[in-house]
């Protein structure tokens, strides 16, 4: 018989979560008292906060028939916090996690949570982050947050809004990886055929692996402007653009490359990989701009340029095209307009 959560007290529930989580060399006191207490020697605390929601941000089954696991949640929630912080070229300290929880919701399913936290935080090299607490409470369907601090170790934050006209604009990470894993869960593809490529889709959505070294050697390489890729290229492009006045180009051939990695799984589904590339989010990748003559830190490609706003109206383009020329539908996630 399955245990669930209202079989068992708050106490005892933190009981078997406690022990799962990774605790991290920042943290000076950790879950138990009021607050924890994390170390600060640069003297700023850079912060960042993501909310996971159940059928809106997960499903706990898909059409495809892939049941999602509390590890899957654990993980991606650990690394969409985590790499905000990389995207200011800061390092993780903390992380505190609040869980709304039905009382039917199995207590393996937690405990599962629990360890897709920590297991992401050393996966992905942020052994020095701690889960230094959080809250539970009780609801009507799974909701996951997660508030993350770090340290921007001496070194000044890169903003979004520091991209210059020349620069050389580049990520790191994949491109439209995540919206291929998406297109497969809701397909009726099942699990059991996925292919070699499918799989590593499937993977990259469900647990991302945000290029957690590249935050931190973006900054020290001279990055004028970095962010996060959570909601699609061309969306968080738009951003950084209007951010810092500037318009950015994007190089066809590149995308091009980009997306002909995903062309099996797309053959399979009837879908253009470009789209994926373009608008796919929860990549968690770094796009970031560099002066014209930096040498691009390992783990970058170039992927276009910042070039001056057209009457002063920032924009994204394509190869100098227009984005309806390349789009189909929404330019990328939007959490109210879907």
């Amino acid at each position: 018989m399955t245990l669930t959560v209202d079989q068992l007290s708050e106490s005892e529930l933190l009981e078997r979560i406690f022990p799962r989580l990774h605790a991290g060399s920042s943290m000076l006191l950790g879950p138990g008292d009021d607050c924890a207490i994390i170390g600060a020697p640069d003297g700023r605390t850079v912060i960042s906060i993501d909310t996971q929601v159940q059928d809106k941000d997960f499903r706990l089954r898909w059409p495809n028939g892939y049941a999602t696991t509390g590890f899957d949640v654990g993980w991606k929630a650990a690394a969409a916090n985590l790499s905000d912080i990389n995207a200011m070229g800061a390092v993780a300290t903390a992380m505190v996690v609040s869980l709304t929880l039905p009382g039917t919701t199995p207590v393996d399913w937690v405990e599962g949570l629990s360890d897709g936290l920590s297991a992401a935080i050393v996966a992905l090299g942020a052994g020095a982050c701690s889960i230094a607490g959080g809250d539970l409470s009780a609801g009507s369907e799974l909701v996951v947050t997660v508030a993350v601090t770090g340290s921007l170790e001496g070194r000044e934050a890169v903003l979004r809004s520091g991209a210059r006209p020349g620069d050389q604009l580049a990520v790191a990470g994949h491109l439209g990886m995540s919206a291929a894993g998406w297109a497969l869960q809701e397909s009726t593809k099942t699990p059991e055929l996925y292919t070699q490529a499918d799989r590593r889709a499937a993977d990259h959505f469900n647990r991302p692996w945000p290029p957690l070294a590249a935050g931190p050697a973006g900054a020290l390489a001279g990055a004028t402007a970095m962010m996060d890729i959570s909601d699609g290229l061309l969306r968080d492009a738009a951003r950084m653009a209007a951010a810092s006045g500037t318009s950015l180009d994007l190089d066809a051939d590149v995308l091009a490359k980009q997306a002909s990695t995903l062309a099996d799984c797309a053959q399979a589904l009837g879908a253009d990989p470009l789209q994926w590339v373009l608008t796919g989010g929860e990549d968690h990748g770094i796009l970031a701009t560099f002066p014209a003559a930096a040498t691009l830190p390992a783990g970058f490609i170039r992927i276009g340029s910042v070039v001056s706003a057209q009457a002063n109206q920032p924009a994204v383009t394509v190869g100098g095209q227009n984005l309806r020329s390349v789009v189909t539908g929404a330019v990328g996630w939007d959490h109210f307009a879907v």
